[in-house]
């Protein structure tokens, strides 16, 4: 939010995407969960997926032929 209490449209959530897991992941998923007081599984597997993303941006910068380090803001 910024200083007058408006949200910014940009990081509005608007975009939704299905996972399919197996039981076993579901299982895990779950007992991970429960184990580690995760109440909110949506912004936890947003997290994890965002952290490795960026993660993985990281570790390709710099290449050779990339001039501008990738950003969840910016595509060429």
């Amino acid at each position: 939010m910024d200083t007058k209490g408006k949200r910014d449209e940009k990081l509005l959530r608007t975009s939704r995407t299905t996972l399919l897991f197996n039981q076993r992941e579901k299982e895990a998923i779950e007992l991970y969960c429960q184990k580690y007081k995760i109440r909110n599984k949506s912004k936890f597997m947003r997290e994890v997926i965002l952290t490795d993303i960026l993660k993985r941006f990281d570790e390709d910068y710099p290449t050779l032929f990339e001039f501008e380090k990738p950003n969840l803001f910016y595509q060429k």
